[in-house]
């Protein structure tokens, strides 16, 4: 049950509208999803939102295949179904098997022992309020993560834990 209204592009605050916009048009259903909506009743959740969304592509260089794996790593922490739903779709879409898949949810390996000493990191830092331990950081050194890859894997954990956190806190119906 939601707990904010969705609002449309017409509807929403001026200062949201054209976020929405955007939004709609790059979304599959060429609307805003019901996450979107709700956002766009404060406009700087809506502004940060689409910052956060924005970065990782802009910036980010790790490959979609690695980073999916970090934001359904993230998604499965976090506990939100909408948000998981999301991240399993676009795993496999970025060639995640199914088996590899469930493993990520579940934090089982993956049969890629590099991916899996990253999505620890992430995992373990969704879990304890960003702390990992020593020892799961330096498995992911050990298993060749640079200091820039594993910063650059917080991009995708914060991404990720401020939109489920959200779907959490708005109890967001599920449109996806």
């Amino acid at each position: 049950m939601n707990r904010i209204p969705a609002h449309t592009v017409e509807d929403a605050p001026e200062a949201s509208r054209p976020l929405l916009q955007t939004i709609a048009q790059q979304s599959p259903t060429g609307r805003p999803l019901n996450l979107h909506a709700q956002m766009a009743h404060a406009p700087a959740v809506l502004a940060m939102y689409s910052s956060l969304r924005a970065a990782v592509p802009q910036y980010a260089k790790l490959d979609q295949k690695t980073g999916w794996a970090l934001n359904l790593a993230t998604a499965a922490a976090v506990g939100n179904g909408y948000m998981i739903g999301i991240a399993v779709r676009l795993a496999g879409m970025n060639g995640w098997a199914e088996a590899q898949i469930a493993a990520l949810l579940e934090g089982r390996a993956t049969g890629d022992a590099k991916v899996d000493a990253l999505t620890s990191v992430v995992r373990e830092a969704t879990a304890d309020s960003g702390k990992v331990t020593d020892s799961t950081w330096e498995a992911a050194q050990k298993a060749g993560w640079s200091d820039g890859q594993l910063a650059e894997a917080f991009a995708y954990l914060g991404q990720t834990v401020f939109t489920g956190y959200f779907l959490n806190y708005a109890q967001t119906d599920t449109d996806v």
